[in-house]
């Protein structure tokens, strides 16, 4: 596996790759001050040829940088990281470059989409839709039948009701509970949730 990215998040990702005994072949990242993570060496992105064979993760927390190292190694081929300790339901759906944190729960007939982080302890009830590049906080849970829009961020201990549906690029802020519908740009925030901006 190839890493693109070398900070926090690129920490749990190589502890998972390694609890999973999954080699760890090169790490790339940015900015050229950092020269290692976890004793691994970094590798300049200025260095990267995008010809490689192996599979990469993008391991990078902020969705809409996600997204656009995503489109500039558009073709590669892309894994996932799923931690041991996670349960996954047989007919289940994690799509490609997604990784999926330790503790996590993801229940019948979900769908996660491509580079998506599921992070440790979320609850993914069944039936839900989660697309590309959303970040489901720590502790977060999504209840049956929600809906989860591109580049949206659910914040750590957040609460999603049954068949709501929220937008793409969406902020639902820590410990929040949403009750109704959110729609598209917008941060929405508290108990019962409330949009603030859009």
């Amino acid at each position: 596996m190839i890493l693109y990215g070398a900070g926090g998040h690129a920490r749990v990702i190589l502890e998972m790759l390694e609890a999973c005994g999954i080699e760890i072949e090169s790490i790339y990242d940015d900015n050229p001050e950092v020269k290692s993570i976890l004793g691994h060496p970094v590798y300049s992105a200025y260095d990267f040829k995008n010809d490689q064979d192996s599979e990469f993760v993008i391991s990078i927390g902020c969705n809409s940088i996600r997204s656009r190292v995503a489109a500039k190694l558009n073709g590669l081929k892309f894994g996932k990281v799923v931690d041991p300790s996670a349960q996954i339901s047989p007919s289940s759906t994690i799509r490609k470059g997604t990784v999926v944190m330790p503790g996590v729960i993801i229940n019948a007939a979900s769908v996660v989409g491509d580079h998506a982080i599921i992070n440790t302890g979320a609850v993914v009830e069944h039936d839900c839709n989660i697309s590309d590049f959303v970040h489901l906080g720590p502790n977060s849970t999504l209840c049956g039948e929600v809906s989860v829009g591109e580049g949206t961020l659910i914040g750590a201990g957040s609460v999603v009701i049954p068949g709501v549906k929220i937008g793409s690029w969406v902020t639902v802020g820590a410990g929040s509970v949403v009750l109704h519908d959110v729609p598209d740009h917008c941060t929405t925030v508290g108990n019962p949730a409330r949009t603030i901006n859009s």
